[in-house]
């Protein structure tokens, strides 16, 4: 292969560097490859109008070293309940709305009840039935009852003395052969006859009086306890289709709406209630930051939604461990890998803030600690 001239070498060198440094200069002078519209200057230039009131303004880090800064969310003072159910079912009736106030024991919903309601009904039913058989077991019978057998007892009475009677009779008779053998068996056997149905008779007779043997009236009262147990689980179970508030507080979120299928084995709950009346903020505060927080300093948080107004509160609760971050903005240049504290600030008026929502938090800063 022959080797290339060393001058055509250098003169292809030295035209490549030409080349680039042409297109460098080019670029360097050239103009925008596109230009923006009048109708996208517009609307960059326009300004969005807060749907809560107020300037809608970025609240920003003071500069100065007196105070911890960092992001926060607001809560209840009291931690959120997540309302859920035991059983799964249809919604049939949701009983409250978002932002309502409900007392501790009100409904809050109602499922899907008609087979447990009939369930109910039919174990109230058969309750009724086994009380109204105990008491005939230990009343026993009526007065009227009582008195059929007394007349029945006293006739079987007369029947017995008759046919003794005439057994008597009967047997001097044989002894004069005026009658014979078999006539006189005839009446042993009818007055022994009449004698055991007497006594029978005689018996049901003291039982009536007597009222119910023992055993049928415990047996009686066993019936009426199971039944009296079936009606208890009936209600238990109908109750737990009946969705109640376990405390005070106000409605956050209802997680679904009537008509929809409720499942128990879901990780979503019914609905979120919450204590409002008191609020607080959970702080995510920098690993660098902690030495200089204390517990009982002053502290304020900004939402962006209140442009410069000032939320005044106090440190509560310092976190015990670090962690990863907990509230995330928007910014493409947070660091999302800092190890943070949960410092919890208390809000002296919470005002419109609602929860859920985001803040910047600001706490008065201490000596670090040595």
């Amino acid at each position: 292969m022959k080797r290339v001239p060393r001058l055509v070498r250098v003169s292809l060198f030295m035209l490549l560097v030409g080349t680039c440094g042409l297109q460098i200069a080019r670029n360097a002078t050239a103009e925008p490859v596109t230009r923006p519209t009048a109708k996208d200057t517009v609307t960059a230039q326009r300004e969005a109008i807060s749907r809560v009131g107020g300037v809608d303004v970025k609240a920003s880090m003071p500069e100065t070293a007196a105070v911890v800064g960092g992001n926060g969310v607001v809560e209840p003072a009291q931690q959120e309940t997540r309302v859920a159910a035991q059983v799964t079912a249809v919604v049939q009736k949701l009983m409250v709305r978002e932002g309502q106030r409900v007392k501790a024991g009100e409904t809050l919903a109602l499922l899907s009840n008609g087979v447990e309601l009939a369930a109910l009904q039919a174990a109230e039913a058969d309750l009724k039935a086994e009380r109204a058989n105990l008491e005939r077991s230990v009343k026993g019978l009526r007065q009227e009852d009582r008195d059929a057998a007394q007349a029945e007892s006293e006739a079987a009475r007369a029947r017995a003395a008759l046919s003794k009677a005439t057994l008597a009779r009967s047997e001097r008779l044989a002894g004069s052969g005026a009658i014979t053998a078999e006539e006189l068996e005839k009446a042993k056997g009818q007055t022994e006859v009449d004698e055991a149905t007497f006594k029978a008779i005689d018996a049901r007779l003291r039982a009536a009086f007597a009222g119910s043997r023992v055993e049928d009236v415990a047996f009686a009262k066993a019936r009426v306890a199971a039944a009296e147990a079936r009606v208890a689980q009936a209600r238990a179970t109908l109750a737990r289709l009946e969705i109640k508030a376990p405390q005070a507080g106000e409605v956050l979120q209802l997680k679904i709406r009537e008509g929809e299928i409720y499942s128990f084995q879901g990780t979503e709950p019914l609905l979120v209630l919450g204590d409002t009346s008191s609020l607080q903020v959970r702080m995510d505060v920098d690993e660098r930051d902690v030495g200089r927080l204390e517990l009982g300093a002053t502290a304020y948080v900004m939402a962006d939604a209140f442009g410069g107004r000032k939320f005044g509160g106090t440190v509560v609760e310092v976190g015990r461990r670090f962690g990863r971050k907990n509230i995330r903005t928007d910014d493409p240049l947070e660091k999302n890998d800092t190890k943070v504290l949960e410092v919890v600030i208390k809000l002296d008026e919470p005002g419109t803030l609602i929860p859920g929502q985001r803040v910047t938090s600001f706490i008065q800063a201490s000596k670090p600690r040595s």
